[in-house]
């Protein structure tokens, strides 16, 4: 992995593992939602879905008030509230929780409602459980068979205090450098990033990859190239050319493992992507100090 010297992310610690290359390679995933019309649509939100191997992305744009409701929810799921403009009132059985501006808000299984107001972009993260969710996405047709090198969906513990609606304000102090918010949950892992101003210096990008996990990126705003890489195997037929996809805003990809990638923020003016992981990254987690709602959610035993 190629970071530089002074990024936190240099001090990972590295795999011991000596797990043989695969053979075969699942491709990546890019979901333009600018080029779609939205699945739903109502008088105040539009919204698009798509998915990856574990989760689904439900992206919203609201121009007043909606509520988005789960029955017989599954498991934990998030929602973002990504611009300042928005409020929000999320219940599940006697709990409410009252939201304002850029927050994080954790579901519990089970029956809820998230009711929003204001004008800007809603996000939701459900696990693949959720199958009527995950039947909207643009994509899904290319999850008919399962992906290659992914490992099985399995839920981190459960959080001690209990399940209950609980809420992560993204406006805080991020990491220093890169500057990360990371949130956890049973489910995802949520890093949240500020948006940046101008492109990428292309003298420092960070190409990297991940064993056995797909990373979803979400672009919010501006325009990304995602340089995407699979490894070469004796069998030439199953090499995969590179990919370096140009993805405006709004839109979803998700890079397969263990392809090395990154992402290059090319818009002269603002770009905003945030990364999403399902189940919660080992890695980042081990990391202290690095998840900022460690207390709520313990991890598990490392693999």
């Amino acid at each position: 992995m190629a970071y530089e010297s002074n990024d936190l992310r240099s001090t990972l610690p590295s795999s011991t593992a000596t797990a043989p290359t695969p053979e075969r390679f699942s491709g990546a995933e890019h979901v333009q939602f600018r080029d779609l019309p939205p699945v739903e649509k109502g008088d105040t939100v539009s919204t698009w879905y798509a998915r990856g191997q574990n989760f689904v992305v439900g992206y919203s744009e609201l121009d007043g008030t909606t509520t988005f409701s789960r029955t017989d929810q599954p498991d934990e799921y998030v929602v973002l509230l990504a611009d300042d403009s928005l409020t929000a009132q999320a219940r599940a059985g006697d709990d409410q929780v009252d939201a304002a501006g850029r927050t994080m808000l954790v579901l519990p299984p089970g029956d809820s409602t998230v009711t929003v107001t204001g004008q800007g972009r809603v996000l939701r993260l459900v696990t693949s459980r959720s199958t009527d969710l995950a039947d909207l996405a643009a994509n899904a047709d290319s999850y008919a068979e399962r992906h290659e090198n992914i490992a099985p969906f399995q839920p981190w513990p459960e959080p001690p205090a209990g399940y209950r609606i609980r809420s992560y304000d993204l406006t805080v102090t991020p990491l220093a450098n890169p500057p990360f918010r990371l949130y956890r949950c049973t489910t995802f892992m949520v890093n949240f990033i500020d948006p940046k101003q101008g492109p990428r210096d292309p003298s420092k990008m960070s190409p990297h990859k991940h064993d056995d996990f797909e990373q979803c990126s979400i672009v919010l705003a501006g325009e990304y190239v995602h340089h995407i890489r699979w490894p070469w195997t004796t069998n030439k037929a199953n090499w995969r050319p590179d990919e370096h996809q140009r993805v405006l805003a709004p839109a979803v990809t998700v890079i397969p493992p263990p392809s090395l990638h990154t992402s290059e923020a090319v818009d002269p003016v603002t770009n905003h992507l945030i990364d999403v992981f399902c189940p919660p990254r080992f890695d980042f987690s081990a990391m202290d100090g690095w998840v900022f709602n460690a207390d709520d959610y313990p991890a598990p035993e490392p693999r």
